[in-house]
């Protein structure tokens, strides 16, 4: 029996691809990973946004690839979530003003106040991913 060259994994894309060598249904677990995360920050992000219609709230969405994951918001019922998170002129003649927040009030300050949490669910998630597709983890 031959000796095994392990697979040293820096960073998510090398991930990626040493899932692929090894099993291709365990690439596809990384977006499901990856996706259980960005549901944790639209969830957080959802308690924040204020509610008249529910429309603003219900638009945030947790999308997310095998290389990253990402929250939305918005959508052809609630065009205007991205004036509500950042602020800013809508309306006729840009009547109605909201004030600028280049951080936002909403999606990024959720996922900044959670930062540890999310990094530790990434971190954990990941790991189990590896070990079922029968990765040595260090």
């Amino acid at each position: 029996m031959s000796a095994v060259d392990p697979i040293k994994v820096k960073g998510l894309v090398e991930f990626q691809r040493a899932l692929k060598q090894m099993d291709g249904e365990s690439q596809k677990q990384l977006r499901v990973v990856l996706n259980s995360v960005a549901e944790t920050v639209a969830a957080g992000a959802a308690r924040r946004v204020p509610v008249r219609t529910g429309r603003a709230r219900a638009s945030l969405r947790a999308q997310s690839s095998q290389r990253e994951a990402r929250v939305s918001g918005g959508s052809k019922k609630a065009p205007y979530y991205g004036w509500l998170d950042f602020g800013g002129r809508i309306g006729r003649n840009k009547s109605v003003r909201r004030p600028f927040v280049q951080s936002g009030r909403y999606i990024y300050p959720t996922m900044n106040a959670n930062r540890d949490g999310i990094t530790t669910a990434l971190e954990a998630g990941l790991n189990a991913l590896a070990r079922d597709a029968g990765l040595v983890v260090d």
